[in-house]
C-alpha cells in the first residue's frame, strides 16, 4: 500500500474516528487501497510532517471508499486542534505553541523580554505572590486584557517585564496568563538571557515548530479553561479602571 497525507480538521482528542473531510473522500476515490494521513491543521513545516503532527490515517478500500481509521498514539494536538481561543498577543501565541510542542520553549522568554504586562498587587503595592498548581512560588502576570479580566477584578499595575523582574520576590517565577487556555511559568535565568539578547534588537515573531525541534524539552505549562478570544488590545490603564469603578459605585 502507498501512503499520502492531507490536512486534518480539529482533532477530537480520543480514538474515535473524526468526520471524514470531503478532500479525503475524493483522495480515496482516486487512490484505492491507500493509507491517507491526516495532518494537524497547525503544522507549517515543509516536506513530510513528523509523526507527532499526524492525527492518524484513513484507509481506502479497493472500491475507493473509506474503510478504516487508525489513530496515532504519538500525535500532539495543536492549540487549534484543542479548540483553544486564538492568541491575544505575541506572548500568548508563544505560550500556546510552546505548551503544545508546536513552537520552541525559548520563544516565550523572547516574547516576554520586550513586553508590558499587568501584575496583580498585594497590600502595600508589591507584586502579588501566589502558588502554581505544582507548588511553585510565582507572581502572576497577564499579557492582555482578556486574561487580566478573566482572573477577576483586582488591583494591578502595568509594567515592562524587565521592571517586574527587579521586583520579583526571591525564589519566585513569573506565571504567564494563568487564566488563559494554558498558563506557563518562566525560569528567571532564561528570561534574563532573553532580555540581554533583546537589548537593541527587534523581537521576532514566535516560530512554529519544525521536525528538528520535535524532541525539545516540554515547557512548564498548566492548562485551564480560557475565555473567548478578542482582537488584540492594549492593557488598560489602572487609573482609568479605578475611575470607572468609582463611577459605577456612585451611580448605584
Amino acid at each position: 500500500m502507498n501512503d499520502s497525507t492531507a490536512a486534518a480538521p480539529a482533532a477530537t482528542g480520543d480514538d474515535a474516528a473524526p468526520p471524514v473531510p470531503e478532500e479525503i473522500r475524493e483522495a480515496a476515490r482516486l487512490a484505492p487501497d491507500h493509507w491517507l494521513g491526516m495532518v494537524d491543521p497547525a503544522w507549517a513545516g515543509e516536506g513530510d510532517p513528523p509523526e507527532w503532527a499526524v492525527v492518524g490515517r484513513w484507509r481506502s478500500g479497493l472500491d475507493g471508499d473509506i474503510e478504516e481509521w487508525q489513530p496515532n498514539d504519538a500525535y500532539r494536538p495543536s492549540p487549534q486542534a484543542l479548540g483553544w481561543p486564538a492568541p491575544t498577543d505575541p506572548v500568548d501565541e508563544a505560550v500556546q505553541l510552546s505548551a503544545t510542542g508546536y513552537g520552541p520553549g525559548e520563544a516565550v522568554p523572547r516574547a516576554l523580554a520586550t513586553a508590558e504586562v499587568a501584575v496583580l498587587l498585594a497590600p502595600g503595592g508589591v507584586p502579588l505572590s501566589a502558588v502554581s498548581p505544582d507548588g511553585t512560588a510565582v507572581v502572576p502576570v497577564f499579557s492582555s486584557p482578556v486574561h487580566l479580566y478573566a482572573a477577576g477584578r483586582f488591583g494591578y499595575e502595568l509594567a515592562p517585564v524587565t521592571e517586574v523582574m527587579e521586583r520579583l520576590p526571591e525564589g519566585h517565577l513569573l506565571y504567564v496568563n494563568p487564566s488563559g487556555p494554558v498558563g506557563m511559568t518562566v525560569e528567571t535565568d532564561a528570561l534574563r538571557r532573553a532580555v540581554d539578547e533583546a537589548a537593541g534588537a527587534t523581537p521576532e515573531e514566535p516560530r512554529r515548530s519544525t521536525e528538528a525541534e520535535a524532541d525539545a524539552p516540554e515547557p512548564s505549562a498548566t492548562g485551564a479553561n480560557g475565555p473567548d478570544s478578542s482582537p488584540a488590545a492594549p492593557l488598560p490603564d489602572p487609573a482609568e479602571e479605578t475611575g470607572r469603578e468609582a463611577s459605577a459605585r456612585s451611580e448605584s
